[in-house]
């Protein structure tokens, strides 16, 4: 099957469906690599505070080895993490995904949040009190950093994580290289519907994570409410004779947004794939919609207090 693509403000296309690998253990991660591209996924997505980027590499390699891809065609996206935010360690940092990955460029370099801790100690830098160390950097060091590493060919593009429509601006407004992407936490209970059209409006290109509301997230409680389990889904599920998976997936890419579905079963890889070969009518694209409850699940409230912390404005 071969996925359709977005372009992306540079020129480079972005395949609109991905493999996710947040939550994806060891043991497992490479399987689903090769399970991903043999189904036809030419699009993964890791970070170096996964720590699983040496598993993602030995999937990828596997499958370049045996002959089923190229590098070439294959879009690979890895983040900086929160300890690595001045303009040398950014560098350093994608340095090491490299090597972890086993690659000698990604596809994509994104900020992972616009809020940077305490560099040279450990990935969760605390205090005494258990409280996290932050440091006093500006996420705009940062994207120097990047901008420095699409220079030196590291990635072909550059982007962000988790930056709401002000950090945006900023950057914006200080940048020498645009960001192609914005990847935030999207799905029906939060449809990010004005930071989408703020991205739209600025050619940048959102990908959504955590694209069925992450139900394997580390903290979710007990009847905590689970998305694809939504009667009104079912019902739309029924109607159109596919998965509620596959309509909330399909909800995302018919307006033009960027999905990245973890899973490390076979089935669930293939079936998450499916999701671009029919259309939702609009009266069902507006009824999707209206699930909006604000329902954000990485909300990162434990680093509230950060002069950069995302999700203290409106969008």
């Amino acid at each position: 099957m071969v996925v359709p693509t977005v372009k992306l403000n540079d020129g480079y296309h972005i395949p609109i469906v991905g493999l996710g690998t947040w939550k994806s253990k060891p043991g497992e991660v490479k399987q689903a690599v090769v399970d991903a591209i043999a189904a036809g996924y030419r699009h993964i997505d890791c970070a170096f505070i996964y720590g699983n980027e040496e598993e993602v590499g030995a999937g990828i390699k596997e499958k370049i080895d045996d002959g089923t891809v190229t590098r070439e065609d294959l879009f690979v996206t890895s983040k900086v993490w929160n300890t690595f935010h001045s303009f040398a360690k950014v560098e350093e940092a994608i340095r090491q995904s490299l090597k972890n990955l086993g690659l000698d460029y990604l596809d994509l370099y994104l900020i992972h949040w616009p809020l940077g801790y305490q560099e040279n100690t450990e990935l969760f830098p605390k205090d005494a009190e258990g409280k996290f160390i932050y440091s006093d950097l500006d996420y705009l060091e940062t994207w120097k950093g990047l901008e420095n590493c699409a220079k030196l060919g590291l990635t072909k593009s550059i982007g962000v994580s988790n930056f709401n429509s002000v950090q945006l601006q900023r950057i914006l407004d200080n940048a020498a290289v645009k960001p192609v992407v914005n990847q935030v936490e999207c799905h029906p209970y939060l449809n990010n519907s004005k930071l989408i059209q703020f991205c739209k409006d600025h050619d940048i290109v959102v990908t959504a994570y955590s694209p069925l509301g992450s139900p394997d997230r580390p903290w979710a409680k007990p009847g905590d409410p689970v998305i694809f389990e939504d009667p009104k889904l079912k019902e739309l599920a029924q109607k159109y004779n596919r998965s509620a998976v596959q309509i909330i997936l399909r909800f995302q890419t018919q307006r033009g947004v960027v999905v990245i579905p973890k899973s490390v079963t076979k089935d669930r890889i293939v079936h998450n794939l499916n999701c671009t070969d029919f259309d939702l009518s609009e009266e069902d694209m507006k009824y999707i919609e209206s699930f909006d409850c604000n329902g954000r699940v990485c909300a990162l409230d434990w680093v509230k207090d950060h002069p950069h912390y995302p999700f203290s404005v409106e969008f």
